[in-house]
């Protein structure tokens, strides 16, 4: 998914939307997010990013230990019952990826993100997957 406005808040607003709409169709998600601190920050704008949304979800901590949300969080650990939806918010291609039906990655009008988005849609192209682009 790929926003012409610029922002780290753009990018987490998106990936809001995306997660929502996954959880609607009844996914399973993890957001993948670099630090605690990001984590925190998503954590929070999934409460407020739409009047009257509500995205379920957990910070998941342990890996392999299973997550009642819908939505999982995480710095790295991966909750054993999450497989549908993948939403990288991370720097690189998660080398668990290939776990997950779908990954979703998401960039902003920002130079360095658009850079490291290529980065990581050669290296799908190079496991011989083929992703597909979304303008939004």
């Amino acid at each position: 998914y790929v926003s012409e406005a610029a922002g780290a808040d753009v990018r987490l607003r998106l990936a809001c939307r995306v997660a929502e709409k996954a959880y609607l169709a009844q996914q399973k998600v993890v957001v993948l997010l670099d630090d605690a601190d990001n984590l925190r920050r998503f954590d929070e704008l999934l409460w407020t990013f739409g009047d009257g949304s509500f995205v379920p979800h957990d910070s998941v901590t342990a890996a392999d230990t299973p997550c009642e949300a819908p939505v999982a969080l995480t710095t790295g650990p991966l909750p054993a019952n999450h497989a549908d939806v993948l939403i990288n918010l991370a720097g690189a291609v998660p080398p668990f990826f290939e776990r997950f039906a779908r990954v979703a990655e998401l960039l902003d009008g920002r130079p360095e993100v658009r850079a490291a988005g290529r980065e990581r849609f050669k290296a799908y192209r190079a496991k011989s997957l083929d992703p597909q682009t979304h303008n939004v």
